[in-house]
Parts: structure tokens; sequence; C-alpha cells
């Protein structure tokens, strides 16, 4: 049991590390992403599938339209930019009025995975934004899918879309064109009919079509733009909130739109948190000689480390960090965080090593950062990863025709 410091002029002598117990895990199997799928198709009768979101009625023609970075925190605390979604907080989760979880770690690729699939990050296997590959030990970036990797070896399981479209549902994806033919596409949302359009009233448009073209339907759309604003100019930031304002138009535009027998069901893949550029939020790796001691390899991103050991130095590295941020990060052992639940309730003997020898989940607004060697995502305002309300909620808002 930790003991609390000693306490000497109002403070701790000895920094205490973040019990893990208090790190708030995913409702994976009953409210996290991972189930929303499932327990629509579920009530199509597409076989092999159970209803685990008990809260959701059932729908012979079913839209998700998945508003990249709008998470549920975000959506309260904007009622003036985007009215129509704050109407339609309490038609949340089947009318409960809370929303679902993300994930572990709360990012996109990770996300996107677990809705296309229907599994978690430790059976999915895609727990990350880097991760390494241990096959080959370098780190594999999941969202932008650098190196190369096959994909169905990388993700084999079918998606919930193949598997809707054999049982006999009308299934699309409307989405930018930009994305008919990544990898991440292929092992996360394939299945059915990828249809491309540019802008996003007109996938709202076409998305209300491919409703209508099946007595039975799944349709997936797709909006990215906001989570650019807010990686780039924070969610504090007019750009942000004139995304969000172009959102909320564009629900309401999909909404107006659905034939019968339908229901829509906005959602995010995780919300996002503004971190101030100072060396009390960001902790820079590149130039921390005691968080670099012994590790061979840094993946995830700022809010959710994956941290890879030199052999045997996996214990050293794991206590180092708890020293030096687990007051502001929970630090778990791999074999902690998976314990724990973090990626799910079961992990794939190809999905363990992916996993980093120490998982690093921020708690405050504090972030740490790769100056050097990832300027890019160092430089962002907006960021997200861990388990955080902020970054852990996202809605499952509800309109039915």
């Amino acid at each position: 049991m930790v003991q609390p410091a000693a306490v000497a002029h109002g403070w701790p002598d000895d920094p205490v590390p973040l019990s893990l117990d208090t790190a708030p895990v995913p409702e994976y199997t009953f409210g996290s992403l991972g189930d929303l799928l499932p327990t629509l198709v579920a009530a199509q009768g597409v076989p092999g599938f159970d209803p685990r979101i008990a809260e959701l009625t059932p729908a012979d023609r079913n839209c998700v339209f998945l508003i990249d970075g709008l998470g549920w925190e975000q959506i309260k605390a904007h009622p003036d930019e985007a009215p129509y979604l704050t109407s339609l907080l309490g038609s949340s989760r089947g009318g409960t009025g809370r929303p679902v979880t993300a994930g572990f770690p709360a990012t996109t690729a990770t996300s996107l995975a677990s809705v296309g699939t229907g599994r978690y990050p430790g059976t999915h296997g895609l727990p990350g934004y880097t991760v390494r590959n241990p096959d080959t030990g370098e780190l594999m970036n999941q969202l932008r899918w650098r190196p190369w990797t096959e994909p169905r070896v990388w993700q084999p399981y079918p998606t919930v879309f193949q598997l809707a479209h054999a049982a006999g549902i009308h299934t699309a994806q409307v989405s930018s064109p930009i994305f008919e033919q990544t990898p991440l596409t292929q092992v996360a949302l394939s299945g059915g009919t990828f249809h491309g359009r540019l802008s996003g009233e007109e996938r709202m448009d076409f998305s209300a079509e491919q409703l209508a073209a099946g007595d039975r339907s799944l349709v997936y759309t797709y909006y990215s733009e906001l989570d650019g604003a807010g990686h780039r100019f924070g969610i504090d930031s007019d750009a942000w909130r004139g995304q969000l304002m172009f959102v909320d138009r564009l629900v309401q535009r999909l909404a107006e739109q659905l034939p019968p027998r339908s229901a829509l069901y906005v959602t995010a893949d995780h919300g996002m948190v503004d971190i101030p550029f100072d060396e009390q939020h960001r902790i820079d790796f590149d130039e921390d000689w005691e968080l670099r001691a012994g590790v061979a390899l840094l993946g995830g991103e700022g809010r959710a480390r994956h941290v890879y050991a030199v052999p045997g130095a996996e214990a050293d590295v794991l206590t180092c960090w708890r020293e030096v941020i687990g007051e502001q990060f929970w630090v778990a052992s791999r074999d902690e965080a998976i314990a724990l639940g973090w990626f799910g309730d079961e992990i794939d003997d190809r999905v363990y090593g992916r996993i980093g020898d120490v998982v690093a989940a921020a708690h405050d607004d504090v972030a740490i950062t790769a100056s050097v060697n990832e300027p890019h995502e160092s430089a962002m305002v907006g960021m997200h990863g861990s388990m955080t309300p902020a970054e852990q909620l996202v809605p499952l808002l509800e309109v039915r025709s």
C-alpha cells in the first residue's frame, strides 16, 4: 500500500505516484465504441453478434456519423456553437443522456479499428498511434501506416461491415475519397461499398440516399476537419469553434433527411485537451536524460506513451518513469496495464509485444513530447490519447425517423 508522503511546510518530501486503481478504464463490453456496431447489426439479424449497449433499440436502417475529435465535454462546453448537437445530448446512449467511452488509447487509429471490427485494442491490434512491431523492432505508425506492413497480417479479423454485407445488409461507407485505399480503411472500415464525396454536405446527402437504398442498411460516414483544427489551433480557438458550428449544421442536415425506420448515431473517436507551450506542461523526452535512460523506443503520443526498454532495463525504466512523472501520469508496466483492462478483456499473442514495456497515460494537462523525433506532433496545440473524461468520453447522440 502506498503510504502518504511526509509533509513539511505544506509540500510533500517525496512524490507519490498516482494509484493505478484511479485510472478510469473504458467501458469495454457494454459501453465503448467497440460495442456500437455489434449492437446495431445484432438487431438487424447478422449472425455472430450480441447486443452489448443495452440502452439502444433496434432499427432496420442504421447510420453512424463519426466526427473526429468531437468529445462529449467539448459539446457540453459549447452550446452556442452547437445548438443542434446540444439539443440531442439527452438522446445519447439510448436516451440515458450519458456518453460512451472511446477505449485506450483515445486516438484515431485505435478507435476506428474498434468501431469497424467491434473488437478492442488488445485483439484488433492497433493499441496506439505508434507502436513497436515485434517482428522488425521498428515503430509502426498505425494512422499513416509507416513503415509499410501487410494490413491483413497486422489486423486479420473481418470488419463488422464485411460480415453485415455477407448477411445481406446494404452496407456503405461515405467519406473523403482520400481514405478509400488507405490501409487503415482496409483493416477497419472495409465491407460493402465505399463512396467518396468531397464536401461534408455531399456526404450527408449521399448517406441519407444510401440508408434508403436497402430494406436493412448500415451506413458509416466521417468528418475529420474538426480534429485537424483542434490539433493545429486548439479547442479554445475561433478556427475550432467555426468547425464545430459547421459540424452542427451537417448533423442537422443528415437528421432531416433520414428515411423511414432509420436511426442516426453521432459519435466520435476521442475528445481533446489543449496543452500550453511551457516546460510545466510539456516534458520533452528528447531533452530529458532521466526519461531517456534505458529506453530503446518511444511510441504512442504525447498523452499516451508506449515505452520500449532496452532488454533487461524494463524494471529500471518503470521505476524511473514513476519517480519522474508519476504524479502527473498513470505509469504501468505492460502486464499491469493488461491486468487492469486498459486494452480490453483479452490480448492476442501477436499484440502483446506491441504494447510498451511501460505505458504512461496522462492525468494532468501535460504531455511528453519529442521535439527532435516528433516535431510535427510536438507542435500540436490540442492533444488526446489518455483516459481523462475530456479525451475518453464521446457522444452517442441519436435521431430516429
